[in-house]
């Protein structure tokens, strides 16, 4: 269940708990079920997870401030928990102008988490448009120095571009680790494969978000389960999914963002059978099946990472996506549109965008919102 992070004498279990999903009460992003998310993430560590993922804005409501998450896992890792995992948490980097913001947010975040250490520190969701501001504001400078005075272990980077940029990124600093979406409908998006191995190869840690692209590997469209069900190992398309990623011995750390106890049983079960190499070709044939599927079904690219919202017209940006792509993927489905319905009724429709692009200069996948939220308007209203 452990493998090597890289180039650092770290072993990290295979399995990172991702904390940006965790179970709510109500429809607050804030109000974390600290009860039920307690037992999830002390049970995972109790089984051999060592690796906890937040960042700055995690179960909060926008970008500017910070969110529930941080709070909650330095709650969470009380009682002796801390000295049991590798903590990771993320830079803000869209809030950074100057090197002195650079050393408030990190203050502030080992404030929040009630440490005095971060493990793994990453600049959080590298993009053409705040990279070039990092790198002028001093970025190699503060990590370095944080470095040196403890505040931080290890640096390394999250990131959501092309691959030409990821390149760059990669050589600019000695970086520890790196933090790529990678599962197998986005083997070409982003960073993908080609950025998985390059990274690798300079001996940098690989960690994986989004192994299951949002839950969209989770809920199968029919013909997709008609193809893993012909084959002669049985497992759920969680299991498929995530042993797909696993299966690349550059990857150090797979995150999930388990939002029920079920996601973690499940999660550390399929970790700890999972080892690189390990799936058959015909097994690997299998998957390539449901991705062509896939791929000729998704309309938008979206995972649900919300990094979109809120939204200053009330539209549920990512749940107008999700229903759209399940009328296309799921053979028009009935459930989409009363799915849709349902969450117009309490947040706003597509009808309402007001077309101020703010979600875009925010949105990882590089999703054309606007033009998209026309296209739920004439499919749905």
């Amino acid at each position: 269940m452990y493998r090597k992070f890289g180039k650092t004498k770290e072993m990290v279990s295979s399995l990172g708990f991702g904390c940006m999903r965790l179970p709510i009460i109500g429809a607050d992003p804030t109000n974390i079920d600290e009860e039920k998310a307690t037992d999830m993430i002390r049970h995972a560590i109790d089984a051999g997870v060592n690796y906890i993922d937040t960042a700055y804005p995690y179960h909060g409501t926008g970008f500017t401030r910070g969110g529930a998450s941080e709070l909650f896992v330095g709650r969470v890792l009380k009682d002796g928990y801390r000295q049991k995992v590798k903590l990771a948490t993320k830079l803000p980097s869209w809030l950074i102008k100057t090197r002195d913001d650079m050393d408030k947010y990190l203050n502030e975040q080992l404030e929040r988490l009630e440490t005095d250490s971060i493990d793994f520190y990453l600049v959080h969701s590298l993009n053409e448009n705040v990279w070039p501001v990092l790198k002028e504001a001093g970025i190699s400078e503060f990590l370095e120095q944080a470095i040196k005075d403890g505040r931080i272990k290890y640096a390394g980077f999250s990131f959501h571009d092309q691959i030409g940029l990821f390149k760059e990124i990669v050589d600019y600093y000695d970086w520890s680790f790196c933090q790529i979406q990678y599962n197998y409908l986005d083997e070409k998006y982003q960073a993908g494969r080609e950025g998985l191995e390059y990274a690798a190869k300079k001996g940098l840690g690989i960690v994986i978000m989004e192994p299951l692209r949002g839950g969209n590997i989770v809920n199968l469209p029919k013909e997709a389960i008609e193809i893993i069900d012909k084959a002669d190992v049985k497992r759920t398309p969680a299991e498929w999914g995530l042993r797909w990623v696993w299966n690349h011995p550059e990857v150090s750390v797979v995150l999930s963002g388990m939002t029920t106890m079920d996601h973690v049983t499940e999660n550390i079960k399929v970790a700890q059978e999972a080892e690189a190499n390990s799936l058959t070709t015909k097994e690997l044939e299998i998957i390539d099946k449901v991705k062509n599927l896939f791929e000729e079904r998704i309309k938008v690219n979206c995972t649900g990472c919300a990094y979109c919202m809120p939204c200053p017209a009330g539209i549920n940006i990512p749940g107008c996506f999700s229903s759209y792509n399940d009328h296309w993927v799921f053979d028009a489905t009935p459930a989409a549109k009363k799915t849709y319905e349902l969450r117009s009724s309490l947040t706003a429709p597509a009808s309402k965008c007001v077309e101020c692009g703010k979600c875009e200069s925010h949105c990882p996948q590089g999703i054309p919102i606007r033009t998209e939220l026309k296209n739920v308007k004439e499919l749905f209203e």
